[in-house]
């Protein structure tokens, strides 16, 4: 760990009035919250590996990152880690060395399925504060689509 990247974690939660094995997936299948996510303007599938437990995908992201009066595009990698059964631990490797790993949890609820993310994010102490309050952001507002898509399914 340097002095150069700061952390932050941060817990989000959302009430989906499906069943957990709808809302997870949906969730993992990445062109779906293409549909959701403010950020994401374009997935592209890149691979799929088979483990024991269930798989990991990978996932070439476009986000467009508003800044200011500037619309930044920003190109990355993400992976999901998909078991059969259980929480789905997802990474996502954005450039100048900014990382978020989250793991992600489908918990039935009276009203359908408590999706919960925890998202530990890392970036460079200069952009720390912006990109911690833009993922917080952008993925609150992905829950909400997420709970939105299945209210008007």
């Amino acid at each position: 760990m340097t002095w150069w990247i700061a952390h932050a974690e941060r817990a989000l939660s959302q009430d989906v009035p499906a069943p957990p094995e709808r809302v997870r997936d949906f969730y993992v299948d990445l062109d779906n919250l293409n549909l959701v996510h403010p950020l994401i303007v374009a997935v592209q599938a890149l691979s799929r590996t088979e483990t024991r437990d269930g798989y990991r995908q990978s996932y070439r992201v476009i986000d467009r990152i508003p800044m200011g009066p500037l619309n930044l595009e920003v190109r990355y990698r993400a992976r999901l880690h998909v078991p059969v059964h259980g929480a789905v631990h997802t990474e996502a490797d954005q450039f100048p060395r900014v990382r978020l790993r989250a793991t992600v949890t489908f918990a039935p609820v009276a009203a359908g399925t408590r999706l919960t993310e925890r998202i530990a994010i890392a970036a460079p102490r200069p952009l720390a504060s912006y990109t911690t309050r833009a993922a917080v952001q952008a993925h609150a507002a992905m829950l909400a689509g997420i709970r939105s898509y299945f209210e008007s399914s």
